[in-house]
């Protein structure tokens, strides 16, 4: 695996994910919208060691302007071993309810965008028959919380979408990781209290290391106690489940 293209480059996850693979020598091609930290996160990669490092501009906000991208991203780059989509965004909830572009700009974000992306890469893979997909999700999307729903439901629908591009590829040998980590202590997260479920986005960029070189595919969530908190969480009753405030 030595030709891996990142989208949400600059996201502080995909971040320590890329000094991973730059650290072996891998051709790193960086996606992201803005163009000043997407060209300080590729100094930093050259400097620890990727063989080469690429940059394309993608606004995620505008779904329709995907398919250039990765038109842009294939004539400079050539063939892809692997994809690591890590963009999104972690909207306030209040606004989300009350302003219906704010909802849909969210959802644009953090599924359409993704969706777009997934079936580009998903039909390259399949025809090269080798490959392996990783998408960032969250353990948001396994149940609607009152909390934070409108971001829930596009992770929601983020890993059923993964789910079946899973069940489709499998056959040509194209491996899909969804990636579900619980709270990250990462910028897009600063206005939440910190307690001690709080995972480094150095612990998360490791295990998305690890399942992308290793075997791994399927569902994994990070750090590991989240699958059980959420198995929990899924089987609350329902009555029960919508007097709490999650």
């Amino acid at each position: 695996m030595t030709r891996i293209l990142i989208a949400g480059a600059t996201s502080a996850i995909a971040s320590e994910t890329a000094k991973l693979f730059a650290a072996e020598g891998a051709h790193l091609l960086l996606m992201g919208r803005d163009e000043t930290r997407l060209t300080a996160v590729a100094a930093d990669l050259s400097v620890r060691g990727a063989a080469s490092v690429s940059t394309v501009l993608f606004d995620a906000s505008r779904p329709s302007t995907i398919e250039d991208a990765w038109a842009d991203a294939l004539a400079g780059f050539g063939d892809i071993d692997a994809i690591l989509i890590a963009h999104g965004s972690l909207p306030d909830q209040k606004d989300a309810e009350q302003d219906v572009t704010a909802a849909l700009r969210e959802l644009a974000v953090n599924f359409t965008s993704a969706a777009a992306i997934l079936t580009l890469a998903g039909n390259y893979f399949e025809a090269r028959r080798r490959g392996c997909i990783t998408v960032i999700s969250s353990v948001a999307g396994d149940r609607g919380r009152q909390s934070n729903y409108v971001y829930g439901s596009a992770k929601g629908g983020l890993s059923v979408f993964l789910d079946g591009l899973r069940n489709r590829v499998q056959a040509a040998g194209v491996r899909v990781i969804t990636v579900k980590p619980g709270l990250v202590d990462t910028p897009m997260t600063a206005h939440l209290p910190r307690n001690i479920l709080f995972a480094s986005p150095t612990h998360v960029g490791r295990a998305i290391y690890r399942a992308m070189t290793g075997r791994k595919q399927g569902n994994i969530y990070v750090p590991w106690f989240w699958r059980w908190i959420m198995f929990v969480i899924k089987r609350i009753p329902g009555p029960i489940f919508n007097r709490l405030k999650l």
